[in-house]
């Protein structure tokens, strides 16, 4: 007896009436369209002649930007496959700090190979493990043609600085900030390795980018808790107390009955005894400065003040671990338990100006392991954006150093890969050869989209890459300024090696996930419009499956269109 027949003929239903499921070749040209116009909205932002987009939320707020991961971020995309796509900005990120549009925009073309593969009956997964093998095959070509780097080569840090903020908010100054950014990078850099957290990069608005600094030492975000305290203090002793500077509560509800006002008066003449005798434990220590993580009391202010100790009070922890870390000092829990070992010291404690805010500025200290870099800029847009050009330029900075090696870039990279895996194809068997060939052409969409976004012809620039590349020239990159094709090393247009190795494998690891997938079972109604793209014509979303307005990426209010 059949299934249908026990059932009384009835059709067995499995998913719920809200469910939705597209299967096969739909399922995989939804997903593919989805994460082909993620790519496309930030494509335009490629390279040093890259446009900026301008983003709005519901609230009104607007972030206008070039980098790709914010763009991304605030976009607020709904849909699954889309989502996997801007994971791989974010991974990019995370790992190298930079080349977070070329990453999306490889995966991008990824998928639109993919889909003519596909459309040729070639089986997903074929495509995708020839796609692996090509990526594994592109990491060992650069790592065979990396540059090596010392970190003693300042000049090539700087550049490798200023190629990740070309094109962005902060190159009308890239020369002093490169130079500072590799200041910091230098400075933070210890047997461990190199911390970012170490370098605090304080934005203000007004002045100008060009009165950019770096404060070997640390801006804490406080001023001193007493008019009465000195703005100053030279070669001072620093104590960091992670505490308060108060009479401890007790831990449970207590009730105190005074019959007259002397005992009163003698409850008050205690807390403030206990008050003094904290504060005669920092003068015993010789401490000219304090900072300490939780409240003062008034009257412990007093105290501070009448011996000329500076203090600031909350302090964030991360500010006190900054300050512990760049005076020397160690960071104490108990007041009974401070001793001159625990100090730090500073040539100089100030409280100074900044943009109409009044900081604690540390500096002049004997090994700044933490450091601080004001920027300026005449709007608040500006420094954000500026704020973002020097965090991928300290990620590829970091990056070099601890990984040694760099390569050209002005798309000489990925031209080098295209002709060098097109001779790989010839020796991988069966279908996955097609495959390979295709991964080939998807990695020239970089220098291609660098020629489009500079308004230069793309196939007379890509002819002319490709001649160079054949002739041996594993440097010769796209001047998107000039137009012509040249050696990019001796131009100082470098990149580290990880920037381009975690692009090719992310993308390659996020396209081939998507390809994999061939049925698409959502819980709910996966409606919406459409992602736009410069040109304002994005590709529509099939099966309306865009998570409630993919036309505007989510809530980005009908954004899809301005993109």
């Amino acid at each position: 007896m059949s299934q249908r027949q026990r059932m009384g003929n009835q059709p067995m239903i499995v998913l719920s009436e809200d469910s939705q499921r597209t299967s096969g070749k739909d399922a995989q040209s939804m997903n593919i369209t989805a994460g082909k116009a993620v790519a496309e909205s930030v494509r335009t932002t490629l390279g040093p002649k890259g446009m900026d987009k301008m983003l709005v939320d519901n609230g009104g707020s607007v972030v206008v930007t070039n980098d790709g991961v914010t763009i991304l971020k605030e976009m607020d995309i709904d849909h699954p496959a889309a989502n996997m796509i801007v994971e791989v900005s974010e991974t990019q990120e995370t790992e190298v700090g930079d080349g977070t549009t070329s990453a999306v925009v490889i995966a991008g073309e990824l998928l639109d190979q993919a889909e003519e593969l596909i459309d040729q009956d070639i089986h997903a997964t074929t495509v995708a493990q020839g796609y692996r093998q090509a990526a594994e095959k592109a990491k060992e070509i650069l790592e065979a043609e990396a540059i090596e780097v010392s970190p003693d080569d300042r000049e090539t840090l700087i550049n490798i600085a200023e190629t990740a903020m070309t094109g962005k908010g902060a190159e009308g100054s890239k020369d002093l900030l490169a130079e500072l950014v590799v200041d910091a990078v230098l400075a933070v850099q210890d047997d461990d390795g190199i911390d970012l957290d170490n370098i605090n990069v304080e934005t203000v608005v007004g002045g100008s980018i060009d009165n950019a600094e770096l404060v070997e030492g640390v801006i804490v975000g406080k001023e001193r808790v007493d008019e009465n305290m000195p703005y100053f203090a030279e070669d001072a002793n620093i104590a960091v107390f992670d505490g308060a500077f108060e009479i401890a509560e007790t831990e449970i509800d207590a009730e105190v009955n005074v019959t007259d006002p002397s005992q009163l008066q003698e409850f008050i003449d205690e807390e403030e005894k206990q008050l003094k005798e904290m504060v005669d434990q920092l003068v015993a220590a010789d401490v000219d400065v304090v900072f300490v993580g939780d409240g003062i009391d008034d009257m412990a202010k007093h105290y501070l003040a009448q011996e000329g100790i500076i203090a600031a009070r909350r302090v964030k922890s991360s500010e006190l671990t900054a300050v512990a870390r760049a005076t020397g000092a160690r960071v104490v829990a108990n007041l009974d338990d401070l001793s001159e070992d625990d100090l730090g010291f500073a040539g100089s404690v100030a409280q100074k100006d900044i943009g109409g805010d009044q900081r604690i500025f540390v500096e002049d200290v004997e090994d700044a392991k933490s450091v601080s870099l004001i920027v300026r800029g005449g709007t608040e847009h500006v420094v954000d954006e500026i704020e973002r050009a020097i965090d991928d330029s300290l990620g590829v900075v970091r990056s070099t150093l601890l990984e040694g090696h760099v390569l050209p870039g002005g798309g000489a990279p990925e031209a080098e890969l295209a002709l060098q895996l097109r001779d790989f194809a010839d020796s991988v068997g069966g279908r996955e050869q097609l495959a390979v060939e295709a991964f080939a052409e998807a990695l020239e969409v970089i220098p291609r989209t660098l020629a489009e976004n500079a308004g230069l012809d793309t196939i007379d620039s890509l002819v002319e890459l490709r001649s160079q590349h054949d002739s041996g020239e594993f440097g010769a990159g796209l001047d998107a300024y000039t137009g012509d094709v040249i050696d990019m090393e001796a131009e100082g247009v470098v990149e580290p090696l990880q920037v381009k190795t975690q692009a090719i494998e992310s993308a390659t690891e996020a396209a081939v996930m998507i390809l994999r997938i061939d049925d698409v079972i959502a819980a709910g109604d996966l409606a919406g419009g459409q992602v736009g793209d410069d040109d304002d014509d994005g590709p529509d979303m099939p099966g309306g499956g865009m998570g409630g307005g993919m036309g505007g990426m989510g809530g980005m209010g009908g954004m899809g269109g301005a993109m």
